[in-house]
């Protein structure tokens, strides 16, 4: 039994304290999915940071203190995985790519993954993403002229899915401009779909085809059918300029040179997979996070003013940030970002498995055991920081000489930690400044809120994101 993270005297899991279950179902019935985080975290309240709950006939332990979910995050992969059951979820969808591979699988698909998205390879491809971030200039100038409210969630969701496309796969999509593209809309039902049948008591469409599976069916047909066509097209590219398979321009054209060459590990499922991974990951989170931003800046006003005093002045006369090393600066940005996330976490639950017989925290778990993690009641710990439900970003610029601020931020973990810290996060936040910056250097913020104007309510379909907000702006300076 590994003992590195004992504590003593050892509880089994069946020893654990939690909510009562129904005969059979467990706790199932008293969880509604798409809020499942929230149920959760209400639990917490009443059983302690460390709990079990039923889920069908299988135990599983809630984990909700920051030490011990850093200390599972940090003994992966080996130690730890993702649930077998979701990564048979996603093999069934064809999306076998870096998120769920495990073990040396994961280890030689990483490699390919990280070079796309360090600093070197943002910066030769920060001039697509100036042109990506001025068509949202436009778009949003264009509502601001009318005095529209539009839907914020898909107006970030298609920046993100443009960055993505053209950052990962050479591919300028511009469903900015072309909201038609039918491709964002074969995306959608992705996310919710997977965590409904992660959860599923029984996998009926295995074995029963109902309307909702054959419709996700076609959209998940159409998604294939654009990766494969994404995939030829940068073969053709490949053939045409043999160089690129020494020096890849994009993650597209190294995983395909990892695929063709001579040698290689990767599969052509392999391929796909991260293709589709890639998409899916790209869109929602970065998407997700800036809607929460927007909401929490435009309900702290003064947090507002002093972004745009300090865009204004980084910027001076230009609309937006055109050059790579200013657009990585913002820090008052990279604040309110990170405090954002602290709030509202993009993943709140993550799904894991032991690999081995272990100690966690104090209690024994056999080889198998299902951890669900709740990444943000450490974050928002009052004992902590008596403020800790507040949103102050200036707490991450305290953080240094300040121990509750130190112990928050320590707390926040949403690119995850350990081994597996998300390859993308370098990409996310240089996406989230630039919309940021481009908002507060061009646009009064005159709305972002419900239509009824209660507080978006939190929505969990494998992402949590808010749900109904919508933006109104007024243009600052007219170009």
């Amino acid at each position: 039994m590994d003992t590195r993270v004992a504590a003593s005297p050892a509880r089994t899991l069946a020893q654990v304290p939690g909510p009562r279950g129904w005969p059979l179902l467990g706790n199932l019935p008293q969880i509604d999915p798409l809020r499942m985080h929230a149920q959760l975290e209400q639990w917490v309240t009443d059983y302690g940071p460390v709990y079990r709950i039923r889920l069908g006939p299988r135990d599983a332990l809630v984990v909700a203190q920051s030490e011990l979910i850093a200390t599972l995050l940090r003994d992966r992969p080996d130690g730890w995985r993702r649930l077998k059951s979701m990564q048979t979820v996603i093999d069934e969808m064809g999306a076998q790519g870096v998120f769920s591979a495990e073990g040396d699988d994961w280890r030689s698909q990483r490699r390919l993954v990280m070079k796309a998205f360090d600093p070197g390879h943002l910066k030769r491809y920060f001039p697509s993403l100036v042109r990506v971030t001025e068509r949202l200039r436009e778009c949003l100038a264009a509502a601001a002229r009318s005095g529209e409210a539009i839907d914020l969630q898909t107006l970030l969701m298609r920046y993100t899915v443009d960055v993505t496309a053209g950052l990962a796969f050479g591919i300028d999509m511009n469903t900015q401009q072309h909201p038609d593209n039918a491709l964002r809309s074969h995306l959608e039902p992705m996310f919710p779909t997977l965590m409904k049948r992660i959860f599923a008591p029984f996998p009926w469409w295995r074995y029963v085809r109902l309307p909702s599976d054959r419709a996700f069916d076609r959209h998940l047909g159409e998604v294939h059918a654009a990766v494969g066509g994404f995939i030829r097209t940068a073969r053709e590219r490949m053939q045409r300029e043999p160089q690129l398979h020494q020096q890849p321009s994009n993650l597209l054209e190294a995983l395909i040179a990892a695929r063709d060459d001579e040698g290689a590990s990767l599969s052509e499922t392999a391929l796909v997979g991260n293709v589709l991974t890639v998409l899916l990951a790209g869109e929602d989170t970065t998407a997700n996070t800036l809607g929460w931003t927007l909401h929490l800046l435009h309900t702290h006003r003064a947090q507002w003013d002093a972004l745009v005093a300090h865009v204004d002045e980084a910027l001076g006369d230009n609309p937006l940030p055109s050059d790579f090393d200013v657009a990585r600066e913002f820090l008052p940005i990279e604040d309110g970002v990170n405090e954002a996330m602290r709030l509202y976490p993009v993943a709140p639950m993550v799904l894991f498995e032991c690999q081995r017989d272990t100690l966690l925290g104090d209690v024994a778990l056999r080889r198998g055991a299902t951890v669900m993690c709740l990444t943000r009641p450490g974050a928002v710990d009052r004992d902590l920081a008596a403020d800790a439900a507040e949103f102050r970003p200036q707490r991450w610029r305290e953080a240094p000489g300040d121990d509750a601020a130190r112990n928050l931020l320590k707390a926040s973990m949403p690119f995850g930690a350990g081994p597996r810290l998300c390859p993308g996060r370098y990409l996310a936040m240089l996406e989230m400044k630039m919309v940021l910056a481009t908002l507060a250097r061009n646009f009064e913020l005159v709305d972002v809120s419900t239509e009824d104007g209660s507080p978006p309510r939190e929505r969990l379909a494998f992402t949590m994101f808010p749900m109904g907000l919508k933006i109104r702006v007024a243009a600052r300076h007219p170009h």
